[in-house]
């Protein structure tokens, strides 16, 4: 992370696009196990972090807000869903179909993050000129 104010949106931004670019990894995993007897489908979980990160104070401007928030707590979260739940008689709990949409609306939502980052060094660049 780069320690300055002038980059608390790029730090965030560049957390949340490793943890969509965790969560692609992860997703393309339970893809490529959905043969696998027993296996669990897993999951990224980096939404809640980042709504505990940002809710701290309701009276905050949102500047404010991503000024607090230190790389420590933006942590993304490897889960393993429902693993008491099975489609199959084998145990695995992979639908081939829903990892296939999560994966689609992963890489559009990693896409905007991407483009996030690239706007705000642009507005640097800027007001450096």
């Amino acid at each position: 992370m780069i320690n300055s104010d002038v980059f608390n949106y790029v730090n965030v931004l560049n957390k949340a696009a490793d943890a969509a670019w965790q969560r692609n990894d992860i997703l393309a995993n339970n893809i490529a196990n959905v043969d696998t007897p027993g296996y669990k489908r897993q999951d990224v979980d980096f939404q809640s972090q980042f709504r505990r990160a940002l809710g701290n104070s309701r009276y905050e401007t949102v500047d404010a807000k991503v000024a607090h928030v230190s790389g420590t707590e933006l942590q993304a979260r490897v889960y393993t869903d429902a693993a008491n739940f099975s489609y199959r008689l084998d145990g695995n709990n992979v639908d081939v179909d829903s990892e296939g949409t999560e994966l689609a609306s992963n890489q559009i939502w990693y896409n905007g993050l991407k483009d996030s980052i690239s706007q705000e060094f642009a507005n640097l660049m800027l007001v450096m000129k």
